[in-house]
């Protein structure tokens, strides 16, 4: 009897002293996680003492904010928690985190605006487009700035719940809109995990729906538009729309299609960097057609991100070369902006293109529209096919820099 007790005395005893062992760990572990999330705090809020001008306080809240976002995806992660280095990816996503602030703040208000927007753009470009038409260059930009409008505030109201603050709240001085535009910028490329072990960026599944929620154009009846109007049709076929359509039906060669046009594109850029030696450039741009995001592609290709934006910086420089230079034309013709069409611009951003734009300018234009060789305006303007070159490309990067300050021109609030 007595040693029955004995032994359920010590196995009580091993029992408390389990018990206090776990609470001893449970108590490290809350203690290690709240130095983590104060030293990421502390590294935040230096640095945004020392790169900014927004007041103590300021710089309190937004380095708490992002260090509480910081804290809950490391627990939330079973890949970062199952690592066993979780302070070092702590580290590393704090200071993305602290990267894309200073960036946006270092913009400004209105260069950051037109930095979001034409980052969300470039995204959602082929994605957003009026169903069973074929879109307009024009078009898509005014279905982009109206989906961008809804997504801003979809976006600021996902800022508020994660970040439990009041629903009123919106950002007032720069610092705030910096780091509202850089988490705007995070929320639209979350990957969303879909059936059959795929996943998107909810910026383009928001752009999709949006999209397929789209009325319909108006319906056609192709057999009237080609035959002409009758007199004594209820319909008015002698309208605007009416006449589009026939002028397009009685072109002498139909436009290729734009999934041909951009196939063509992609083809010839891929070509354009392997001639050129720029394989890393090819291989880069390869995997951001598959929409991955930059942590995989820096894991694809061994880099680091310092590397990577270096690698990304070099591709953009030859992508304009391309774009502006090499088959200006065929990209052109794919963006519906080529010389037909005004290089895409409305009257009135043709008009500001005409202001921008000197006498020499003006007369290599004339000539291009007059569909001349680059010998032959060499010759008309007293000057080598190589300075031609490097005029027109300086007059396509002002219509281009006019249609993206178009696209970009409503960005995110305008409250500082």
């Amino acid at each position: 009897m007595l040693l029955s007790m004995s032994l359920n005395l010590d196995q009580i005893r091993r029992e408390r002293l389990c018990v206090r062992v776990l609470i001893n760990m449970k108590i490290m572990r809350e203690v290690c996680q709240d130095e983590g999330v104060e030293a990421i705090f502390q590294l935040l809020y230096n640095e945004f003492r020392q790169s900014t001008r927004a007041s103590e306080q300021n710089c309190r809240a937004v380095a708490e904010r992002l260090a509480d976002e910081v804290n809950r995806i490391c627990n939330e992660s079973s890949r970062i928690q199952t690592s066993g280095d979780v302070e070092t990816w702590a580290q590393t996503l704090a200071n993305h985190r602290l990267k894309q602030v200073l960036s946006y703040y270092k913009l400004g208000s209105q260069r950051g605006r037109v930095e979001l927007q034409s980052t969300l753009s470039a995204i959602v470009y082929r994605y957003i487009t009026p169903p069973q038409t074929p879109a307009s260059y024009q078009a898509r930009l005014t279905l982009i700035e109206d989906f961008l409008q809804g997504f801003y505030v979809e976006a600021l109201n996902a800022f508020r719940r994660e970040n439990a603050i009041e629903a009123a709240y919106r950002p007032r001085s720069l610092l705030e809109l910096a780091e509202y535009m850089a988490f705007t910028e995070r929320y639209g490329k979350r990957r969303i995990p879909l059936p059959g072990r795929r996943s998107q960026q909810l910026l383009i599944l928001r752009a999709q729906t949006f999209s397929q929620q789209q009325p319909p154009e108006t319906s056609v009846d192709m057999d009237t538009a080609a035959e002409g109007a009758a007199t004594e049709s209820d319909s008015n076929w002698n309208d605007a729309a009416i006449q589009q359509v026939r002028e397009m039906m009685v072109a002498s060669e139909p436009e290729p299609l734009e999934a041909n046009l951009r196939d063509t594109v992609i083809d010839e850029l891929l070509t354009y960097l392997e001639e050129r030696q720029q394989n890393d450039c090819a291989d880069y741009f390869t995997l951001r057609l598959q929409d991955l995001p930059a942590s995989e592609i820096e894991e694809i290709l061994g880099l680091t991100p310092r590397k990577r934006d270096y690698l990304q910086q070099r591709f953009k420089y030859h992508l304009i070369r391309f774009a502006l230079s090499h088959r200006w034309e065929l990209v052109h013709q794919w963006l519906e902006a080529d010389l037909e069409r005004n290089l895409g611009l409305t009257p009135f951003e043709w008009q500001l293109f005409q202001d921008k734009i000197n006498s020499q300018h003006k007369e290599l234009l004339e000539l291009k529209q007059q569909g001349r060789s680059n010998s032959e305006i060499a010759q008309a303007l007293g000057c080598t096919a190589t300075q031609v070159e490097k005029r027109w490309f300086k007059l396509l990067e002002i219509a281009w820099d006019i249609r993206n300050s178009s696209v970009s021109g409503s960005g995110a609030s305008q409250d500082e």
